[in-house]
């Protein structure tokens, strides 16, 4: 299992300590300004303040960037449209996808429709950058030749059930993200072994899923006390990530041929749901109501 380093300190005075060049992947979450209490910081800049933070910040993680590397930056909707700006005119980075996380639950609202996603941007440094499809696609619905079985591509609208309370890898955060979807992240957009930074690690899901993925990361927080959060999360047994696309658990409706039906079985476990050992029982349940002839047959050992 590879360490993670931790930095505690606030990032537009670390990023720039950090060698040019050093890093495939940045997974970013900074603050959204929108007064959020972080414990010993209040998210309340003024709007020009707020800019000025986000094309610094940006500046930084662009020249610490590999050529074929990759930044998410997750954004909300009032200075996304500015991030998009300065990521594409100022620092002539090139646009991948602008993914949308959708989101079950949320903020309610009695004026105007409540809000139930967050937006996610991908930038790369260069037109040739690493993206790994196979190690994220999703099962198809029904299994025919001319679809590749090995799964589909999950678009850019994911579903991930935020990181709620009863959940136990809940943490002290207020903006905890789920840990399936930075995996998606992860292991799109680098090779096991490769360098991932997060400037802003809060709760430290991005070095969670670092750690598990064989990824060397590398994080930023200012928060003291949310250090710490991630240091015990870090020591902590492991026992699957806290979240899973819903689709990952789908079982091609159409799989009648036995043998490719205990072939493709054995795969799909493997293939989508490695690192996911809650939902394997219930893929096995929705195997048993569709393939009720007695043919089918869960194993034993549930880990891959």
């Amino acid at each position: 299992m590879i360490d993670q380093k931790l930095i505690l300190g606030d990032a537009l005075c670390e990023l720039p300590k950090l060698k040019s060049r050093s890093f495939d992947l940045i997974v970013a979450d900074p603050p959204y300004n929108l007064g959020k209490n972080y414990g010993n910081n209040f998210d309340n800049r003024g709007f020009h303040e707020y800019l000025e933070f986000t094309q610094r910040w940006l500046c930084e993680a662009s020249r610490l960037l590999k050529s074929r590397g990759t930044i998410y930056v997750f954004m909300g909707f009032r200075f996304i449209a500015y991030l998009y700006e300065i990521l594409e005119r100022e620092l002539g980075m090139h646009f991948g996808n602008w993914i949308v996380w959708h989101y079950t639950q949320g903020v309610g609202k009695t004026k105007g429709f409540s809000p139930r996603h967050d937006d996610i941007l991908m930038f790369t440094k260069s037109r040739d950058f690493v993206f790994n499809l196979d190690a994220v696609r999703v099962p198809q619905k029904y299994y025919r030749e001319r679809n590749n079985m090995r799964g589909a591509n999950p678009g850019d609208v994911w579903e991930f059930s935020h990181v709620h309370y009863c959940n136990d890898n809940r943490q002290n955060h207020p903006t905890q993200k789920p840990e399936g979807l930075i995996e998606r992240l992860v292991l799109a957009s680098s090779n096991e072994g490769a360098r991932v930074l997060d400037p802003f690690f809060g709760s430290g899901t991005t070095l969670r899923v670092c750690q598990q993925l064989n990824r060397f990361g590398t994080g930023i927080e200012i928060n003291p006390d949310y250090l710490k959060i991630a240091q015990d999360r870090l020591q902590s047994e492991f026992s699957g990530f806290d979240s899973v696309d819903p689709r990952m658990k789908r079982v091609p409706l159409d799989l009648r041929n036995e043998s490719i039906r205990q072939s493709y079985l054995a795969d799909h476990k493997r293939w989508f749901l490695n690192n996911h050992i809650s939902a394997v029982q219930d893929f096995e349940k929705s195997v048993e109501r569709l393939y009720s002839d007695g043919i089918w047959k869960p194993a034993q050992k549930r880990l891959i």
